[in-house]
């Protein structure tokens, strides 16, 4: 049976590779609907719209009009998601209009592949003509086109934004040089996600699972399903979220300090392949083939738990018949670490104003006084969009104080502004998703009865291997 499920995991691993290599670094990370960025953002625009990329195309036939300010006050971005991202920058066109009557904005529906695969085009070309003024893009994957392109993006480390009031781990993932490249939006902070009845019912309280070892998570877990039949985690097999979130919650990765591969010889490493195998192993984790899967085994009430991003709030509250009986609280941590923390991150996005602006002291102004400093304008989007801020003074405003009636009154938008705050900080490499990507399918191999020497040996080759491509 494990045979059997094994091959069809490992089809599964190889054909996400496969779309990879064809449409971007973060391409497996679009099709697995939200689990990064943009699962809070209703699964990417690419999920969302598939043609949008055509939409796109079409803005660039009109590159002169639509891909630049004339600089008379109005601004174009490139942004996906008419619920989430696009209405949150319309939002801040309207504040910001209040005080700058003749301010223009026009957002360009692209998706996050489309931004990067216009974005390279134009690189290779040596010709930033057609891009916007501002673009949106995806924490995990900007770092590679930072470097790639340095001469793409505008430095705002002077813009006026106090840096201080935005986490630091969020700043560092559009950092080089201690140089600011994008304004924090989009927060991927996690969290846990329980369902309290069915704790209540293997006789446990969310008090119980609160700032606990991911071995006590295991114990409790083992425990429920066999009192309830229900899991605590559930997780899509190619996906790799609960591996990178454990490590990174130590301030660790599947790098080092320079850069290479560093999965052998990495203890932090094994610790959280050692205790992510034996959960899989235990049935304490859930495995499931793809995303549409994994929500609906939420949605189905097979899931008493989820440690993901906090963009899961989304799909949750949308189911009414569970409205008051989740909770949330902090994330497991990886046990015999000293460095290990109960908070991580997964996804998010920032703004960034391209080397194509054609007034980059409005572009400047303008996020600067939404995004880079308004508690007023992140008090309107959360109801608008929940989108939950970065900006850490948001969370002590009365708005994101209220109870929220589906988590049981667990005023969650402050608790989770709160939590981002604590993330340790981590080595960045432009090769997040390989290194997920392979350290998942040693994990899975792991499972299936190969030695954990080889199967993270063969996932240290795989990555050096694509770290040469």
């Amino acid at each position: 049976m494990k045979k059997k499920l094994f091959a069809v995991l490992l089809a599964g691993v190889m054909a996400v590779s496969a779309a990879a290599c064809g449409s971007g670094d973060d391409s497996k990370d679009n099709a697995n609907a939200g689990n990064d960025a943009d699962a809070g953002n209703d699964a990417d625009a690419a999920g969302d719209d598939a043609n949008a990329g055509d939409d796109a195309d079409a803005g660039d036939d009109t590159a002169a009009g639509d891909g630049a300010s004339d600089g008379s006050g109005k601004l174009t971005v490139w942004a996906w998601d008419q619920t989430f991202n696009i209405k949150a920058m319309n939002l801040a066109a309207e504040q910001y209009k209040k005080d700058h009557p003749g301010f223009e904005l026009e957002v360009i529906e692209t998706s996050s592949d489309d931004c990067q695969t216009k974005l390279t085009t134009c690189a290779n070309a040596g010709d930033y003509s057609t891009m916007p003024d501002i673009v949106l893009m995806q924490d995990n994957s900007y770092q590679k086109f930072l470097k790639s392109y340095p001469d793409a993006f505008t430095d705002l480390t002077d813009c006026g934004i106090k840096w201080e009031d935005f986490a630091a781990l969020k700043q560092s993932y559009s950092m080089v040089d201690d140089k600011h490249y994008g304004v924090p939006y989009d927060n991927g902070v996690c969290a846990a996600f329980y369902r309290t009845d069915i704790l209540k019912e293997a006789g446990y309280t969310i008090d119980d699972l609160t700032d606990i070892t991911w071995s006590k998570f295991t114990e409790i877990a083992q425990a429920v399903h066999e009192k309830t039949g229900k899991y605590l985690l559930t997780s899509e097999a190619t996906g790799g979220d609960i591996i990178m979130l454990m490590i990174q919650s130590c301030g660790a990765n599947f790098v080092d300090e320079d850069g290479k591969a560093y999965i052998t010889g990495n203890e932090i490493a094994e610790k959280c392949v050692d205790l992510y195998a034996d959960m899989i192993q235990k049935d304490v984790v859930k495995l499931v083939n793809n995303w549409d899967e994994y929500v609906k085994t939420v949605t189905d009430g097979e899931a008493a738990g989820i440690v993901n991003g906090n963009w899961m709030n989304g799909t949750l509250v949308g189911i009414e018949d569970q409205k008051g009986l989740w909770q949330i609280t902090t994330i497991p941590k990886v046990d015999g670490v000293e460095t290990a923390t109960n908070y991580a991150n997964n996804g998010g996005s920032s703004w960034y104003i391209t080397s194509n602006c054609q007034d980059v002291e409005l572009a400047k102004d303008f996020l600067l006084s939404t995004f880079g400093s308004s508690t007023e304008f992140y008090d309107t989007i959360l109801p608008e969009t929940s989108g939950i801020a970065c900006y850490l003074p948001a969370g002590e405003s009365a708005v994101y104080n209220e109870p929220v009636d589906f988590y049981g009154g667990q005023p969650i938008y402050s608790t989770l502004v709160e939590y981002s705050s604590h993330i340790p900080e981590f080595t960045k490499t432009p090769y997040h998703y390989e290194a997920r990507e392979a350290v998942n399918t040693a994990i899975i191999q792991i499972t299936n009865g190969t030695a954990k020497e080889d199967a993270l040996k063969e996932a240290q080759e795989t990555l050096e291997f694509k770290m040469t491509e």
